[in-house]
């Protein structure tokens, strides 16, 4: 780092004057540019695949849907084959990797950020040449959070344009296994990911320890986001199927039940195997869903909850530099 320059303070003593942004932004791009190269080039080539399978997916897509029951045939029929088991299988392959993505901005690129400062000493240089903790903090976090937030965003679009054709047909973007890859969730998602690194690499100031620690808390959190709060972000709406079928266009259908002429729930799984293949009369299938339509209201709700908990993750980051002994 260039030394700062100094000036003579009222005492007599002299003082160092702080660093620009401009420069302590210059340094942390100089320190981590080869591991910036790194996370493009995979991120480019992450990209490049899912255009050129988007691509070829869209025009089986298209095949499968130009087939009538009037045309039929042997080429609808595999049409219609590749479109739902090649591609489709493809498709939710790449959302399980596209969903390991906010996991590892948090593991490579936030936890290291700071504890690998931290853990060999170097942070005290910067300290004493003017750039000051909270400056030097928020130099190391601001750039990087904002590059992989803005980077998820974009990936998030791709993700649903590659993925159109199965949530035109199948799948749901409302779906817990989709949700959080679709919309703005995506780049909460990685930001809030990122945040949860810096916050361990403060926390415990060796760079894999950290690490480990940034993947289990992020995939704790995700784990009770999807399987108990994100349902109850509004009421659940309660919809007597008969054994039609799930109500409305692509909902998130949460929970399904049967009971008897008696009102009470039925527990015996062959009974209710039967009762899906052939409803009976006096029994009656209920459906705990939500409806698509609260989609984006969903994606905002979740978004705010994440961006709130990401800057108080700074925040907290920023206070344990500035309180904690070097």
């Amino acid at each position: 780092m260039t030394t700062a320059s100094t000036s003579a303070s009222p005492n007599g003593r002299p003082s160092i004057r702080p660093v620009r942004w401009r420069r302590l932004a210059w340094v942390s791009w100089r320190q981590y540019r080869l591991s910036a190269a790194g996370l493009v080039a995979f991120l480019a080539a992450l990209a490049l695949y899912l255009l050129i399978m988007g691509l070829k997916f869209r025009s089986a897509y298209d095949a499968a849907a130009a087939c009538s029951p009037a045309v039929g045939g042997p080429h609808c029929q595999g049409a219609f084959n590749l479109f739902d088991t090649h591609y489709a299988l493809t498709g939710e392959i790449s959302a399980a990797v596209l969903n390991a993505v906010p996991a590892l901005a948090g593991v490579f690129a936030g936890a290291p950020i700071l504890a690998r400062e931290l853990e060999a000493g170097t942070f005290r240089f910067a300290w004493t040449q003017g750039a000051g903790r909270t400056r030097w903090t928020l130099a190391r976090l601001a750039l990087p959070g904002l590059a992989v937030t803005a980077a998820a965003a974009a990936f998030s679009v791709l993700f649903g344009w590659f993925y159109y054709p199965l949530f035109a047909t199948a799948d749901s973007a409302f779906a817990p296994q989709y949700f959080q890859l679709t919309g703005i969730a995506f780049a909460a998602w990685t930001l809030a990911a990122f945040a949860l690194g810096a916050l361990a690499g403060v926390l415990i100031r060796r760079v894999v320890p950290a690490m480990a620690a940034a993947m289990a808390a992020w995939a704790g959190l995700l784990l009770a986001t999807t399987v108990y709060l994100r349902r109850h972000y509004e009421a659940q709406l309660i919809a007597r199927n008969s054994g039609q079928g799930a109500p409305g266009t692509s909902p998130w259908v949460i929970t399904q039940w049967w009971t008897g002429p008696n009102g009470k729930t039925v527990t015996n799984e062959n009974q209710i195997i039967t009762l899906i293949n052939k409803p009976q009369r006096g029994y009656t299938e209920w459906t705990a869903y939500q409806p698509a339509a609260r989609y984006w209201h969903f994606q905002l709700i979740e978004a705010g909850w994440l961006l709130a908990l990401s800057l108080l993750l700074v925040a907290a980051t920023i206070w344990l530099v500035r309180r904690r002994a070097a």
